[in-house]
């Protein structure tokens, strides 16, 4: 007979002789972790011409830094403790990896919305990620520390009790469970709720392919191309995308067999018009990203976004994937972890042995404004992230396990907030041997204007 809640909240709770609660709080670096390292050796897969630009996006802050750095953390999470419980981790889960999107129903919802470092793992290291984000992202817009502090103390917290909510509910209740806007909006600040209503207004709008249809292209002749705006968005060469002289028609071919046999069918109706690299964030920047613009019609334009996936930071520390293809370990992981994934998520290998995952470009995607945040704002963005992680991790893993081992009590939430913290100052140390590599030329970074 397959186990009870009772049973496996209990097993929960034996893990904690392995790795107690307070145990969480411990944070001293292995020996033989070298950041600037770890990022040299990440730079040898990217595109040469970007990785100075990736540099000099992180060099602006150690809120940026630790955006970039998710093999870094990967590394020293490594030496942690764990209760031995795994779910299906995100793998970069920090602040500005949540967000609202589109879904394909067209309801705009609350999720984690980066899934390229995704692999089954310690359900701690998100929430270690998570947390430790948010208080550097409480320095960064100048908070008190003792703001980021209760922003991240109600982010586990928040975490912990819908764990424990999840850990009583039918697994298909979990599964069906969504942040939808009207639950985002109740969750936040009354005096915060009108400005995001109307960001959202602003979202709906904007973040369509109508409205980017005309920003983001040009026409040479009949045709529709997509207009450059070097560095950020170019044109490649065979070199950087093998595949040009076929049009790509192999790769979209493959990409094509990636999806459920009624999406094909949608997507026949579309012809391929252009495709070009596209920078975007932090931590990818020198990957292989890019757009690609479909036509059904003159007015009836659809952009895709293209974006390379190597092997997870987590890799080396919980295993391969068991998906051959990075791309479908990345559309796998999403669904899993995602109430809800975008109508044309798929994969695909290039032409040059690259793995590759597509999905329609920011469907309504909203993310947060962090320069606009003060401590209340802060605090009600954790706590929104801390819930769709625990959704996320319940979907996959074991909620009356993972809510047994952090129990009722505030031990777990204490540990973690003085982890989060120790692991800011860390990161803050790492940045400044970063700018300090920069400095002394081991590195080259370009600065945007």
């Amino acid at each position: 007979m397959q186990a009870t809640p009772t049973e496996r909240a209990a097993a929960g709770r034996a893990a904690r002789k392995e790795a107690p609660r307070s145990s969480h709080a411990d944070w001293e670096r292995a020996a033989g972790v070298d950041p600037v390292r770890i990022l040299e050796r990440q730079a040898q897969t990217r595109v040469p011409e970007l990785v100075p630009l990736r540099y000099g996006r992180m060099l602006t802050s150690p809120f940026a830094f630790y955006r970039g750095s998710a093999a870094v953390m990967a590394a020293d999470l490594a030496s942690t403790p764990v209760s031995g419980i795994r779910v299906q981790a995100c793998g970069d889960a920090h602040l500005s990896n949540f967000g609202c999107f589109a879904t394909p129903e067209r309801q705009v919802i609350f999720d984690i919305n980066d899934f390229d470092e995704t692999l089954p793992g310690p359900w701690e290291w998100d929430l270690k990620r998570l947390t430790a984000s948010i208080v550097l992202a409480g320095r960064y817009i100048g908070l008190p520390e003792t703001a980021s502090t209760r922003a991240v103390n109600a982010t586990v917290r928040t975490y912990r009790e819908r764990m424990a909510d999840y850990s009583e509910m039918r697994a298909l209740d979990v599964w069906y469970d969504v942040i939808d806007i009207d639950r985002f909006v109740k969750s936040i600040d009354e005096t915060t709720r009108q400005r995001v209503e109307e960001r959202l207004k602003t979202v709906r709008k904007k973040n369509t392919p109508e409205f980017l249809f005309p920003k983001f292209t040009q026409h040479q002749g009949a045709i529709p191309v997509i207009a450059d705006d070097p560095p950020l968005i170019f044109h490649p060469t065979a070199d950087i995308a093998p595949g040009m002289e076929s049009n790509y028609k192999e790769g979209f071919a493959r990409y094509r067999e990636s999806l459920p046999e009624h999406i094909r069918t949608l997507f026949d109706r579309y012809r391929f018009c252009d495709l070009a690299l596209k920078v975007v964030g932090v931590g990818s920047v020198g990957t292989q990203c890019a757009i690609a613009l479909f036509m059904a019609s003159d007015d009836d334009p659809i952009f895709l976004q293209i974006k390379e996936a190597n092997a997870s930071v987590l890799e080396p520390y919980v295993g391969k994937s068991l998906h051959r293809d990075h791309g479908q370990r990345v559309v796998v992981g999403q669904r899993l972890m995602q109430s809800a994934s975008d109508l044309f998520l798929g994969w695909a290998r290039g032409a040059g042995g690259r793995h590759f995952y597509v999905r329609q470009l920011r469907d309504m995607k909203m993310s947060a404004i962090l320069e606009d945040f003060d401590a209340a704002d802060l605090r009600d963005y954790g706590r929104l992230c801390g819930w769709g992680l625990a959704r996320a991790h319940a979907r996959s893993g074991d909620p009356a396990m993972i809510s047994g081992y952090m129990g009722s009590s505030e031990i777990f939430d204490d540990s973690i907030c003085e982890f989060a913290v120790q692991y800011a100052d860390q990161a803050e140390v790492d940045h400044r041997a970063f700018v300090k590599a920069i400095r002394v030329g081991r590195i080259k970074a370009t600065i945007e204007s």
